[in-house]
């Protein structure tokens, strides 16, 4: 028989998956300056202030911006408040469906938190999330009209921007909770899988959030360069000793002098940014939600506050 608790949290629900040649069908057209998109924010307003804070000074010097959240903008924002806002505030923007939000617009039998989590991860990180995801559902439940709009979302989008196909996911070409775009898969050398999505997507560039460490990846597929970026948390530290979160920005001007990575697309540059919340608001927030001994507390309150062992360096692939 098999155990439930093994299985909620690491399955992955087959209308999470799709088929990567379909993804790049119909491109839409994206006449923005630049692109900001930001996976990951889970719930965290004071992270919200400061993307919105960077885009607001990119359009004071005439920079048209867009901003296209992709997923997980929920995760610790767990009382009836601080989920509307957040709602509220994101759809406003462009946004699409992360694992997370499909749970709470439509929960799966057996999906548990739906982050499909590898083998390599702690069962007892697993069920935490899973706890978590219960603890947000029941939030969810107090709202229905967030709920028909978390559903309206799409899990995909493909853009046409400066001349470059970018195709924005929430995990990989194959599914809403995939970790084929993660470090993980990029330091087992999955190069080949990532070449033949390129192929069957014929996008230019992936851009991914949903496995929690971030990535820039370059290669050249069927006599083109490709290139991928894991923006990891946008509302959570990414980096040892370095609490900030990170978006991943496409555009025409070259990449702010922050940035942690970047390449060249063409005249395009695509770049991970941080973002520099205040640390110390959101933590305190972070308490009252989620008090010592509490599951987002054990999981994630250390890496809120020194961030994840990975340097700048192990960024790029």
């Amino acid at each position: 028989m098999t155990d439930t608790a093994t299985t909620e949290g690491r399955t992955c629900p087959l209308h999470y998956r799709y088929r990567p040649g379909q993804l790049c069908s119909q491109p839409e057209t994206c006449d923005h300056d630049v692109l900001y998109v930001i996976g990951g924010l889970y719930g965290n307003p004071f992270a919200l202030d400061e993307v919105e804070r960077m885009a607001a000074a990119e359009q004071a010097i005439g920079r048209r911006v867009k901003l296209l959240f992709n997923g997980d903008f929920n995760w610790f924002n767990a009382d009836d408040e601080l989920f509307q806002v957040i709602n509220r505030r994101v759809l406003d923007h462009d946004a699409m469906l992360g694992n997370v939000e499909y749970e709470l617009a439509h929960p799966s039998d057996g999906a548990g938190c739906g982050c499909a989590y590898p083998e390599s991860v702690d069962n007892a990180v697993v069920e935490r999330s899973n706890r978590i995801m219960l603890r947000l559902q029941a939030v969810a439940a107090g709202h229905p009209e967030i709920q028909r709009r978390l559903a309206s979302l799409a899990r995909w989008r493909c853009l046409m921007f400066g001349g470059l196909k970018v195709l924005a996911l929430h995990g990989d070409p194959e599914s809403l909770a995939g970790w084929g775009l993660s470090q993980e898969s990029f330091r087992a050398g999955n190069q080949a899988q990532v070449a033949e999505w390129f192929r069957q997507t014929d996008a230019d560039v992936m851009v991914c959030s949903h496995t929690c460490l971030p990535l820039i990846w370059s290669g050249n597929v069927a006599g083109r360069p490709r290139w991928v970026l894991n923006n990891g948390a946008a509302g959570m530290a990414n980096l040892a000793g370095d609490y900030r979160g990170l978006i991943t920005r496409l555009a025409w001007s070259g990449p702010p002098e922050d940035c942690v990575a970047s390449l060249s697309g063409g005249a395009m540059s695509l770049a991970l940014v941080p973002v520099a919340y205040d640390q110390s608001a959101w933590l305190e927030r972070f308490d009252q939600l989620w008090p010592a001994h509490s599951d987002a507390a054990i999981s994630y309150r250390e890496r809120i506050l020194a961030g994840a062992d990975l340097s700048p360096s192990g960024l790029c692939f």
